[in-house]
């Protein structure tokens, strides 16, 4: 009888003394295969360092497949791996799938186009259902290590025709108009996410069916009453790392159970890129770790932080002498345009963006200068060396990348409003441009 062993993170993210299953945790001594194992000998170069749940036999006959699975194939073959991602029919789940390639790529041009079911995914009728992926970024594959990829793709009907799904083909067009490549448009994201108990969907850490205490120990917090999920966090950082996502740093969040990444500086479509392969890698590791990944934006109901996913924007004139009065233009154009950007942002962010914890109403537009109450925050560095990045803090966490970098740049470099309704919103805000 084969046994499946259970993953340490589950005695190191304050859950229960009964595990995801029901049962009573296991004897220390039963830990044959441990998640982010230090005692573990080191493997060759090349190799992935991330382990998943093993198989324990009574009887020795069945054999482990974590030494199948940690194979380092490079040796014996120069064939690859590629795990092609893409973007399913909700436009937030993210479905995947194995091909083997002859030899080693550096270039997606060099990857052939494939297919899929997209009746199985909500993107394409059954009687004609053909949905056909176009390689787009390549990133090394953190799981099973070696010269395997990770390729982010997105999807095309048999003729050629982006899918509606398809957000990155609209934004790689506003990423190739040239005022927009002449600006070289800067990114730098805030994912925040929620871990949640597999079974019963309540945030890990929490007591089930219970709340923690009030928020305030929790932010950037050390302890085991304190922090739940870090080594997910770690596990994720260090895959980003390995599969070359511009990740540019990590912490704890407000809420017990919650966490962010940041990703960037990134350049145009590259930012949509690498959240979405960031996004994939978190998937896969709370699967290996038999904890549920949420992007909901109000996981929790009542006095409890929301989950968002601010942009960090800046253009080539912002980052200038003189960029403070490029910035204050750019936001007399978000203003005008808030409604199209605010339906845009996120399903669900009506239910985050309320006013209360570190959010702007939904229904108005703000700035501030360090204000995180406001839809626009500027820092004090940027007011203060007069020029710098402004910070859009409206998008959920559950956003399409695509949509929000594209619709950045194009209301502030491509888009012009007429000069009456500027000269009103700028009334409005109090800004002198």
């Amino acid at each position: 009888m084969a046994k499946v062993m259970m993953s340490p993170v589950q005695c190191r993210t304050g859950l229960p003394s009964k595990s995801f299953l029901g049962g009573p945790m296991m004897p220390s001594k039963m830990w044959n295969s441990l998640l982010f194992s230090a005692q573990r000998p080191k493997t060759k170069r090349g190799t992935s360092a991330f382990k998943v749940l093993t198989v324990k036999s009574e009887n020795g006959v069945v054999p482990r497949l974590e030494d199948l699975l940690k194979l380092d194939t490079t040796p014996f073959t120069d064939k690859i791996i590629a795990e092609y991602i893409w973007i399913g029919g909700t436009g937030i789940d993210i479905r995947s799938k194995s091909r083997t390639i002859s030899r080693p790529v550096e270039h997606p041009s060099e990857l052939p186009k494939w297919n899929y079911d997209g009746s199985s995914t909500g993107q394409a009728p059954g009687e004609d259902s053909e949905v056909i992926l176009y390689p787009q970024a390549i990133f090394k594959d953190p799981f099973r290590g070696g010269n395997h990829i990770l390729v982010i793709c997105d999807s095309y009907t048999p003729s050629g025709e982006p899918i509606p799904t398809n957000k990155r083909y609209r934004a790689a067009q506003i990423f190739s108009d040239q005022k927009v490549i002449d600006e070289v448009p800067w990114y730098g994201i805030e994912q925040e996410y929620t871990l949640l108990q597999t079974n019963v969907k309540w945030p890990l850490g929490w007591p089930v069916g219970g709340y923690p205490g009030p928020q305030g120990p929790y932010y950037c917090a050390v302890g085991a009453d304190k922090s739940f999920g870090r080594d997910i966090s770690d596990a994720h950082y260090k895959a980003c790392l390995y599969a070359g996502i511009n990740i540019s740093g990590t912490n704890g969040e407000v809420m017990p159970g919650q966490w962010e990444y940041q990703v960037g500086p990134s350049v145009g479509i590259e930012a949509g890129d690498h959240i979405w392969c960031s996004r994939y890698i978190l998937e896969r590791i709370t699967e290996q770790a038999g904890v549920v990944l949420t992007l909901d934006p109000k996981p929790i109901e009542g006095d409890w932080n929301g989950a968002g996913c601010h942009t960090n924007f800046s253009t080539k004139n912002m980052r200038e002498e003189g960029g403070y009065e490029v910035i204050k233009k750019a936001i007399l154009n978000l203003s005008l345009r808030h409604k199209e950007h605010i339906s845009a942002y996120g399903e669900g962010n009506e239910r985050r963006l309320t006013g209360k914890h570190e959010t702007a109403s939904i229904n108005t537009f703000s700035w501030g200068v360090a204000n995180r109450g406001c839809s626009i925050r500027v820092g004090r560095d940027t007011e203060k060396q007069g020029k710098g990045y402004l910070e859009d803090r409206r998008p959920a966490s559950n956003m399409d990348p695509y949509v929000v970098t594209s619709l950045l740049a194009e209301t502030t470099l491509l888009w012009q409003p007429t000069l009456e309704a500027e000269a009103l919103a700028a009334k409005e805000l109090q800004l002198q441009v």
